[in-house]
């Protein structure tokens, strides 16, 4: 696990840094996707989290979700592109996991992956992960 500026980053993941927004890979071609512990800082305590619907395609930085924050509504930005194929029903209860585990029960949705070659180069994985999240840290003044 990397921490930066206090913030965890598990190994494994994939991050789309400017939007704060990572990917799990899995084996079977789809990836889950969600809000980094970082973004969540950066925006506050998530009261409602509103994922596209099954079915619908999204190009990798377009919107996978609608999330209302105290004072303002954002869209969350798909590190992926991909037809969501599940999205997490339990947020539709319970939008607070999506702060209060943001890798674990605040996933947000799985895809179908559409073109990961293509995706691919705008993440940052591994080795990685650290400098380019304390420099997106220190641009966002949380370092």
């Amino acid at each position: 696990m990397t921490t930066v500026a206090g913030h965890p980053f598990p190994e494994g993941l994939h991050y789309l840094v400017e939007h704060d927004v990572w990917a799990e890979l899995a084996d079977d071609g789809t990836a889950r996707v969600g809000i980094t512990a970082m973004g969540i800082a950066l925006s506050g305590e998530v009261y409602m989290c509103r994922p596209k619907p099954v079915g619908l395609a999204i190009a990798q930085g377009r919107a996978i979700a609608v999330v209302e924050l105290a004072k303002s509504i954002v869209s969350v930005k798909c590190p992926v592109g991909g037809t969501v194929v599940e999205v997490n029903e339990a947020l539709a209860d319970a939008p607070e996991w999506v702060h209060r585990e943001p890798y674990g029960r605040g996933w947000i949705a799985r895809l179908r992956l559409a073109d990961w070659a293509a995706d691919a180069p705008q993440l940052v994985h591994g080795a990685a992960v650290e400098p380019a999240m304390r420099e997106h840290a220190r641009l966002m003044q949380l370092a």
